[in-house]
């Protein structure tokens, strides 16, 4: 629907009212645009990539208005769950899109992975640690600080077959005067917590994801222009870095005026592929870093995973909207993104 509004001639109307008047046409334009953008995101188009999407495939808007669009998996029933972090929740979303809370009071999590025992384990920013915080009364705080000090801003995490953490800190928030200490962390299955990218080695490390078989990490550098690979020792840390995969469109100035490449979430299919979000889509790459397409996204996307039935639909979050799009090839059963 679309809302008009009759303005005046401001030569008859006070200078005061003017000014209201203008306003209100100006909310009737975005409003139009508003309505605009969701039409054009019903229309959103995939391109053809292979073993991924065909031409034509739609990208279909579910909804917006979220409260922070993070921490995406696949719930064992097969629904989406992702973290509206600024709400302090983390919400469902059904095949059928319908939207209800999981769990409110969530302390702020951010990345999720369920445990064999189906508990959820999160990293959490109000905080700034990893922890279970589902079911109630299970919670526990796995780290908080390491040696001494307390983290920046936990960010994301992946559960190894093992029961090893790895998550990232990508470093205080543009409002926050500290000096950022950047890293990449491991949860041993012992429950120790190693560091294993150095301090600031890493200009803001962000999404975190394993491969298949679990002797590759990746990491997504939201300040550069790779997605980074490292190859995983025996004892969980971590060899020498690489620059895994390139985000297509390089570095763009972000709403702050940063030059930042967006690379953000990471998932991988059942064939080994990885989807990175990034600042003009989802970007998808192979095996070996090659890349093979991108999924346009209205919104900017923040994160991304594979849920639904058989694991066929990736959903992408991001600026306070949801999507979902229909690929060929399922996400890793392994894995909940």
């Amino acid at each position: 629907m679309k809302n008009s509004v009759a303005i005046l001639p401001t030569s008859f109307i006070p200078a005061t009212l003017a000014k209201i008047v203008k306003g209100l046409a100006l909310v009737a334009i975005s409003s139009s645009a508003l309505v605009s953008l969701h039409s054009s995101a019903a229309d959103t188009l995939a391109s053809a990539i292979p073993g991924v999407t065909t031409a034509g495939t739609k990208l279909e808007f579910i909804r917006e208005g979220f409260e922070g669009t993070e921490g995406p998996i696949a719930a064992p029933d097969g629904s989406f769950l992702f973290t509206e972090t600024r709400a302090n929740r983390i919400t469902r979303i059904a095949p059928d899109n319908s939207i209800s809370t999981f769990l409110e009071n969530s302390n702020g999590s951010n990345g999720l992975a369920f445990n064999d025992k189906g508990e959820l384990i999160t990293v959490q920013v109000n905080n700034n640690q990893v922890g279970i915080v589902y079911p109630k009364g299970k919670e526990k705080v796995f780290v908080k600080d390491y040696e001494g000090k307390t983290f920046q801003r936990t960010n994301d995490l992946v559960l190894a077959k093992n029961g090893g953490i790895y998550f990232t800190d990508s470093g205080p928030g543009a409002d926050v005067k500290d000096a950022p200490r950047t890293g990449v962390y491991y949860i041993d299955p012992a429950g120790k917590t190693k560091r294993v990218v150095g301090v600031n080695e890493i200009q803001r490390p962000n999404g975190i994801q394993l491969s298949r078989d679990e002797k590759t990490l990746y990491v997504a550098n939201t300040g550069g222009e790779y997605v980074l690979s490292y190859p995983i020792k025996a004892d969980g840390t971590l060899g020498e870095r690489k620059n895994f995969a390139k985000i297509p469109n390089g570095l763009q100035k972000n709403e702050q005026g940063v030059l930042s490449s967006g690379a953000d979430g990471l998932a991988i299919d059942a064939e080994g592929r990885l989807y990175v979000t990034s600042n003009t889509g989802v970007d998808v790459f192979d095996e070996k870093g090659k890349f093979l397409g991108g999924i346009p996204v209205p919104h900017k996307p923040q994160n991304i995973a594979f849920a639904g039935k058989d694991k066929k639909t990736l959903y992408i979050v991001g600026r306070g909207a949801a999507y979902k799009v229909a690929v060929l090839t399922p996400g890793f059963a392994g894995r909940v993104k």
